[in-house]
């Protein structure tokens, strides 16, 4: 070719390579490339192929339209997966003996003899198809169209997905490596699991004071949170009712003593006076009985505290004229000196606890103050706390050193075994995926 030719060649290049990027879509860019690269190279026939997860013959020459079940169609998707699986430089020439004897006994068929095969940097392939071979300088004009047409192509090329930005992550750049690296080693850093649950200060081995008989109570003779000494008046319950049994009781049994006196004297002088003291006798035991009973019954009203400690219970005017049983809870008589940690830990927070694990108490009305413990006891079935919310509750005690006051409030961190940081990190999300999709 003379100077002349090849300067008509250039601009031909460049041309083609301007209306490349002005395209406006895939399927433009798609047409210039099968029909216009006639203006720069020889070919009877083109066909362009579209990389991807489904590779697929995207445009032909001459044709608008491509129906995928085209005998055609099918033989060009076997030949283009053939070629993008071998090595073999962004431009080359091919022809029947280069393929497979499958695809090599239909080439004939559906081709010319030589083949121009151009690589568009992983975004397909652009295929030409002539009766003769094309020269050495060609082959330049075409590796040079083909960097062309895959910049060009670029701008319509789908996004990376996650899978395609991570192998570029691992294969470009020592420092993205490291990178990498450094994040796979924090990923699998070793922290101590830990969930938050409400916690409160609580009596160690507390007394429980209940009420003695059924009735009501009628005074409350301390305050909530007192320190009291052994013997002090607590609560007494009202007497009213009690009190007319035994001086009904009294009475009759001082009036069956009066009758045995009687029938004592008689008795000396009579012998059926005998008989009738006797029975005079056993009413004046069972009156006598029932007498005693009936005080003990009223001595019993009045509560006193059984040893020294802070006797806890809600507002004196919650208790005060306040039906209740025998036997149920009116105050509690701790020692505060012998205090522990009672927690409530959330069921969809609940972590493996045993005895012996560690918690940390935040009081709310100390922040900057915090206070270690080690849980005694675990409950094996979650319970409804006070805020309405099923929760397992611990028991823990404090270690050592200086101790909360009783019945403080606050946060507790409970310490469970060591994870990896992804596992803390995802934890909740994948508790959160399995309870939706049921896995």
């Amino acid at each position: 070719m003379n100077p002349v030719d090849h300067t008509r060649e250039l601009a031909g290049l460049l041309q083609l390579l301007r209306r490349a990027r002005e395209a406006e879509s895939a399927a433009q860019l798609g047409f210039i490339m099968v029909n216009e690269t006639r203006q720069l190279l020889d070919y009877r026939q083109a066909a362009l192929w579209h990389e991807g997860p489904h590779g697929h013959v995207g445009a032909l020459s001459g044709l608008v339209e491509l129906d995928p079940t085209a005998p055609y169609l099918q033989w060009l998707d076997r030949l283009f997966s053939h070629l993008r699986q071998q090595d073999g430089g962004p431009c080359r020439q091919l022809g029947a003996a280069d393929v497979p004897p499958a695809l090599a006994d239909e080439w004939a068929t559906w081709l010319p003899a030589h083949a121009l095969w151009l690589r568009l940097d992983g975004a397909g392939a652009l295929l030409l198809a002539h009766e003769q071979g094309w020269g050495e300088y060609e082959l330049k004009l075409a590796a040079e169209l083909a960097h062309g047409y895959s910049h060009a192509w670029r701008q319509f090329a789908p996004r990376h997905n996650w899978r395609d930005r991570v192998r570029s992550w691992l294969a470009v750049g020592r420092h993205r490596r490291r990178v990498l690296l450094l994040i796979v080693v924090l990923a699998c850093l070793p922290i101590r699991l830990s969930v938050l649950a409400r916690a409160e200060v609580v009596p160690q081995n507390p007394r429980l004071l209940r009420a003695p008989v059924t009735g009501v109570i009628a005074d409350v003779r301390v305050q909530p949170n007192q320190r009291v000494a052994q013997g002090t008046a607590l609560f007494s319950l009202d007497a009213t009712a009690l009190s007319g049994q035994f001086e009904l009781a009294s009475r009759e049994r001082d009036a069956a003593q009066e009758s045995f006196r009687a029938s004592a004297q008689l008795a000396v002088t009579d012998d059926k006076a005998r008989q009738a003291m006797a029975q005079e006798h056993a009413r004046m035991e069972e009156k006598t009985i029932t007498a005693d009973y009936t005080g003990r019954e009223l001595q019993r009203l009045h509560v006193a505290a059984p040893a020294a400690g802070v006797v806890v219970f809600s507002d004196r005017s919650d208790w005060l004229g306040r039906a209740v049983t025998a036997g149920e809870k009116v105050m509690t008589l701790a020692d505060p000196a012998r205090v522990e940690l009672t927690a409530w830990l959330p069921a969809g927070e609940a972590i493996a606890i045993e005895p012996g694990s560690d918690i940390t108490l935040y009081p709310n009305a100390a922040p900057t103050e915090s206070y270690d413990a080690e849980v005694s006891r675990v409950a094996y079935r979650a319970e409804v706390s006070e805020g309405g919310q099923l929760a397992y509750r611990l028991q823990a005690r404090f270690k050592s050193g200086e101790k909360p006051r009783l019945g403080q409030m606050g946060t507790a961190r409970v310490y469970g075994d060591w994870v990896p940081m992804c596992y803390y990190l995802l934890r909740r999300p994948l508790t959160a995926a399995r309870q939706w999709l049921g896995w």
